[in-house]
């Protein structure tokens, strides 16, 4: 279970928080609750994503429903360690684009004091671990996993099913290019495409 208050307030120490799921489940939103929390609690807080996402502002974290927080646009995540330097809380976005590197990053940011919340894909659009996200879970003090509903069962989807032939593993899109489906749809869809190959 998360928690938002831990006991102990009294000796400042840092932990990280990973926020994941399928696309269209909330990661982004969720973060974003998250931060303004923290913001109107007068904590200093920085908010980074990616250069490569540039979905719908350069440097705006932005959710499906446009919810917004501005953020600082990076090109690795070494750059963190020096622009999260003295930071209460940093906020992560689409962490599965970062390199590997982040994982390091992240741990460093929280033994350093910081609380770092990170949200991003845990699963690839084969339904397979993505990028740095698993490594991160692993070493996260808190996860939470959102869910999506499924688009042809109704049911929870944890999925991300790319709707397009592109194989390329990162590939930005939005409900044109992606559609959240549950387990036993995407296996299904998989069945589909195998037989017609």
């Amino acid at each position: 279970m998360f928690l938002e208050n831990p006991v102990n307030q009294h000796k400042h120490t840092g932990w990280m928080e990973v926020i994941c799921g399928s696309m269209f489940s909330g990661k982004t939103e969720e973060l974003i609750r998250r931060l303004k929390r923290a913001q109107f609690a007068k904590q200093k807080v920085e908010i980074f994503k990616p250069m490569v996402d540039t979905r719908y502002a350069e440097e705006d974290v932005v959710s499906h429903d446009k919810n917004a927080i501005r953020c600082t646009p990076v090109e690795n995540s070494s750059n963190l360690l020096l622009l999260g330097d003295g930071v209460d809380v940093i906020g992560i976005d689409e962490a599965q684009f970062f390199d590997d590197g982040i994982v390091e990053v992240c741990n460093e940011l929280a033994n350093r004091g910081s609380r770092v919340i990170v949200a991003g894909l845990d699963m690839d659009f084969k339904g397979k671990p993505f990028g740095p996200m698993p490594n991160l879970m692993a070493t996260a003090e808190y996860v939470t996993k959102v869910h999506a509903v499924c688009v042809r069962t109704g049911n929870l989807a944890n999925y991300s099913h790319r709707k397009t032939t592109n194989e390329k593993q990162v590939m930005l899109g939005e409900h044109l290019e992606y559609e959240p489906l549950s387990r036993a749809a995407f296996n299904e869809l998989l069945a589909e495409e195998k037989k017609q190959k």
